[in-house]
Order: C-alpha cells, then sequence, then structure tokens
C-alpha cells in the first residue's frame, strides 16, 4: 500500500535565543518498503548537498541554517530586552511508495542538507549554490549543479553529472554496463574513474584544456555523414570531439568542458 510521509517546516519548532552559531533540525523518514531500492529527490535553490549510503532501512536527514552574526534589521532593542529568534529551518519531507521527495526554502536561507540513504537508492539532486557530494551509494545518479563543484566517491551505477562553475570529480567502482553517462561542465576539470575492465566509447572535448587518460585507447575525430535521399544532398559534418573506445567500446560516455582539463582514469 502506498503511503505518504509528510514532514511540514519547523518554523515554529523551537525559540531560540538571538545569536546561536547554528539551527539544525534531524529526522528520520520511514519508507514504505524497507529493504527495497528507492529514490531520494532534492532541489534546492542555497546550500551544500551531502548524500551518504549507509545500511539501514529509514532516510535520515540533517538540516542546517546559518545564524547572522547580527541583527540585520537595523533595530534597537527596547532597555533590557533580547531580541529572540524562531527556528529559520523550513523544510518538507515526503515518502510515497519509496520515494522520498525534500524541498528548502533556501532561497530565503542557505540550507545545508546531510542525508544518509539506503545503499540501493537512485538520486536526483540539484542546487544552484554550494557543492555536491555523493559517496557510498548504488544506483542511477542524476546531479545538477550551476555554481558548486560535483563530487562522488565510491559510488556504483550510472552518472549524469553536470555543472557551470565547477570541478566534477567521480569515482565508480561497478558500472551499468548498459547505461550512457555524462560529466558535463563549463569551468572546471573533469576527473572520471572508471573500472579497469570497464567497455565504453568516450566522446571527449576540452575547448580550453587538455586531455589525460591511462587506458589504452583507440581514438579518432568524430564523424557524422549524412544523405538526404530525397533531393540527394550529401553532408559531413567533423567536429573537435574526440572518440575513444575503451575495451573495445560500448555505451556512450560524454566527457565535455571549456576551461580545465578532462582526465580519465583506470581503477581497480
Amino acid at each position: 500500500m502506498k503511503r505518504a510521509f509528510i514532514l511540514l517546516g519547523f518554523i515554529a519548532s523551537a525559540i531560540l535565543v538571538y545569536g546561536q552559531e547554528d539551527f539544525k533540525e534531524e529526522f528520520t523518514i520511514p519508507l514504505s518498503n524497507p529493504g527495497a531500492e528507492g529514490i531520494l529527490k532534492v532541489g534546492q535553490v542555497n546550500g551544500d548537498i551531502i548524500v551518504k549510503g549507509y545500511n539501514g532501512q529509514e532516510v535520515l536527514v540533517l538540516a542546517e541554517v546559518k545564524s547572522r552574526s547580527k541583527d540585520r534589521s537595523g533595530k534597537t532593542p527596547p532597555p533590557g530586552m533580547k531580541r529572540i529568534q524562531s527556528n529559520p529551518v523550513e523544510i518538507t519531507a515526503r515518502e510515497d511508495d519509496n520515494e522520498v521527495e525534500i524541498n528548502t526554502e533556501s532561497w530565503k536561507r542557505r540550507t545545508d542538507l546531510t542525508i544518509s540513504v539506503p545503499f540501493n537508492f537512485d538520486l536526483g539532486i540539484s542546487t544552484v549554490y554550494g557543492d555536491i557530494s555523493v559517496t557510498n551509494v548504488k544506483g542511477a545518479m542524476e546531479v545538477s549543479n550551476v555554481n558548486g563543484p560535483i563530487k562522488m566517491t565510491e559510488i556504483e551505477g550510472s552518472v549524469l553529472a553536470n555543472t557551470v562553475n565547477g570541478a566534477i570529480e567521480v569515482r565508480l567502482n561497478q558500472i551499468n554496463t548498459e547505461a550512457q553517462m555524462s560529466f558535463v561542465t563549463l569551468n572546471g576539470d573533469v576527473d572520471v574513474t572508471l573500472p579497469s575492465d570497464a567497455a565504453v566509447t568516450a566522446r571527449m572535448k576540452s575547448d580550453r584544456g587538455d586531455i589525460y587518460s591511462d587506458f589504452d585507447m583507440d581514438t579518432e575525430t568524430a564523424r557524422e555523414e549524412v544523405k538526404n535521399t530525397d533531393d540527394g544532398e550529401y553532408e559531413v559534418s567533423i567536429n573537435s570531439f574526440v572518440v575513444g573506445r575503451i575495451n573495445g567500446g560500448g555505451p556512450e560516455y560524454t566527457f565535455k568542458n571549456m576551461h580545465g582539463d578532462i582526465i580519465i582514469r583506470k581503477g581497480n
């Protein structure tokens, strides 16, 4: 049976004296089908997202909001009074049939999230201002950032990772041998470690950087030939992508940036 778990914002959950260093809220999200695969969806504007796999059957969430260093209102408290501030953490979490969705009001205040999930969890996570870190998770992972790096270590499955201003570092211990993958940024290095026996076709392009790998690759320039059978028009397109076949080739992996190097490492 499907069910939903809803955790409303903690705005009024505590009254704290202004000047405390951090505001923190921790809570647990039970799963409808403990032990089965699940999916985590998180999208926010401002704040780090850390996701860690662990040997458990629930989703654990820690949300942190930094306290303001001073009263920005400009008001002078009445004589003998101290300003009291309510807890600024605003977060909503929903669970339905092992699909967990978390939303924060991070457009108001930077909210950093640390989320622990069972090992077998797909991910769909994004932020605009902040770092993204994923560790020890197995599944299909789609990770997006704008102003910040993406780091993923000790993972298994497949990855679609993209950011604009930040490096991408990914270490895959095992891969989904049938899935295509993508690692794209504008400004920053793309550093990806693949299993030594990975059989993939790498499409690589760095406009203002170099490409390195310790894999043996058969490489060629990307080339596409198209013939329009209706009017006989024929077109050849050659671009600056380099295509490299690792261990004979396989699903297509895209590695792309403008400013920065591309490094494809051979793992164990």
